[in-house]
């Protein structure tokens, strides 16, 4: 009995670690998670005017990827014009991002929001991101700002 479950652990190890070494590199036309089209889609401008005034925005969202979690692609970051990136996470972690999908613009499918982070969230999401112990003890305060949870990403160029 120990055997057998000394192999399933083994097993699902090596498939988990297989799993993550195989992410699709970033090109046009690639898609992550669920099947997603460019059409529709609005830009992070357009995004921030729809909440300011909803709660809430579901649908497609455009914009270029600035940051991506250096550890396993467990979020990345889109750019918006006022400078203040978009957290963009994954449905249920059902899926990574390469690391050279940093520079690319992407459309995302999912939910948007306002959201608050709290400063040990954010420390985190440095720490994930490979700031610098400085960089990270300078978080000190809250965060509002649109957040993302997309069921899928197209990497458009």
């Amino acid at each position: 009995m120990k055997k057998l479950i000394l192999f399933a652990i083994c097993a699902t190890l090596s498939t988990v670690t297989f799993a993550q070494s195989t992410i699709k590199p970033a090109e046009a036309g690639v898609t992550y998670g669920k099947t997603v089209t460019a059409d529709n889609a609005v830009n992070t401008d357009a995004l921030n005017k729809t909440l300011s005034t909803d709660s809430v925005y579901n649908g497609k969202i455009t914009g270029t990827v600035v940051e991506v979690c250096t550890k396993k692609g467990c979020f990345m970051k889109l750019q918006q014009a006022n400078g203040a990136p978009i957290m963009v996470q994954f449905t249920d972690y059902a899926y990574f991002m390469p690391q050279n999908i940093v520079g690319k613009t992407v459309v995302v499918e999912g939910k948007a929001k306002i959201k608050e982070t709290s400063v040990e969230r954010l420390k985190h999401y440095a720490a994930d991101a490979g700031k610098s112990k400085e960089e990270i003890a300078m978080i000190n305060q809250p965060k509002k700002d649109i957040s993302i949870i997309a069921d899928g990403v197209l990497v458009v160029k």
